[in-house]
């Protein structure tokens, strides 16, 4: 048996700037880590017991009894008891910052602050790959077939340029503009959208093949604005790569509308963010001014949350 005590780990939460549902099939992708916004883990040990016990908003009980809707939560967790041969009872408490079914990597964040909790908990040090691999467990359960753009970003205190299965560069970004991003209030729906686009894929491939691939030169592109401070390029961007997604079908008309609203309201360039289907939204805006009186104006037409980032020295 190992060691183990009481412990804490913890991660954050993550936008994608540019290339979500093309990442899925070899396409470039831009995300950027919230360090704001926070997802915590904390294990307190039970010597006398054996007894697994979870703590969270969602689910207070036994590992063995957690609902069907945290079954990836459950398997990384019997798969970290395993490796790390964890005998003693413990209470595991789950807190996060991040709304569920967002966009903002929720999932992903949770399984990076419980794989860090459990290795700090055995004085066990983790490589940056085999973190990725135990979170994976959890993910491949929630989301099917994720890119691996989640946890990566979640792992990272960097924005991420990343191609599935081929390359993860951390990249720097210095643009003197604002991020809003937005919550519709809707739950976003990853996987339905995930198929969404499979379906098409396998009833119209070229076409649908000709978008993804327009979302992955958008993202080339928005690399090279990135770095050159091309604030009015990148928002243009934006709004081009929300059309290639609206024809995808994995926008709403909620998120259409309020996209809509923000470009008529100061924003320079707006798309929804993440698996789609509601969930979350982000506006381009070259002040904090401006961005905090587009969230005013979001909020009056539905939007609960809102969260604004700058993007200068990241």
């Amino acid at each position: 048996m190992h060691i183990f005590h009481d412990a804490k780990g913890s991660s954050h939460a993550k936008i994608i700037l540019i290339g979500e549902h093309a990442v899925v099939y070899g396409h470039p992708a831009i995300a950027l880590p919230l360090k704001t916004v926070t997802a915590t883990a904390s294990i307190k040990v039970i010597p006398s017991s054996s007894e697994q016990i979870i703590k969270s908003s969602y689910y207070d009980g036994s590992v063995d009894d957690m609902p069907k809707n945290m079954l990836g939560i459950k398997k990384l967790i019997l798969k970290l008891v395993s490796d790390l041969r964890i005998e003693n009872g413990f209470e595991l408490h789950l807190s996060s910052q991040l709304p569920a079914e967002r966009g903002m990597g929720s999932s992903a964040a949770v399984a990076i602050s419980i794989i860090r909790c459990f290795y700090n908990a055995t004085d066990t040090r983790i490589n940056h790959k085999k973190l990725l691999s135990y979170a994976d467990i959890a993910e491949k359960v929630t989301h099917n077939n994720p890119s691996g753009l989640d946890a990566t970003t979640s792992a990272s205190d960097n924005p991420i340029w990343l191609i599935r299965n081929k390359e993860i560069t951390p990249i720097p970004i210095n643009l003197d503009a604002y991020l809003l991003i937005s919550d519709s209030g809707i739950k976003g729906q990853t996987s339905e959208a995930i198929k969404i686009v499979k379906d098409q894929l396998n009833t119209d491939e070229i076409s649908t093949s000709s978008k993804l691939a327009a979302l992955g030169r958008l993202a080339q592109t928005t690399r090279d604005q990135l770095a050159n401070n091309d604030i009015v390029g990148l928002g243009k961007i934006f709004t081009l790569a929300q059309k290639d997604l609206i024809s995808l079908g994995v926008s709403t008309p909620k998120l259409d509308n309020l996209i809509t609203i923000a470009l008529k309201n100061g924003s320079l360039g707006s798309k929804l963010t993440g698996g789609g289907r509601g969930g979350c939204f982000i506006s381009l805006l070259k002040t904090k001014k401006e961005a905090e009186v587009l969230a005013k104006i979001l909020n009056q037409h539905g939007v609960t949350k809102n969260w604004i980032e700058p993007l200068s020295n990241l």
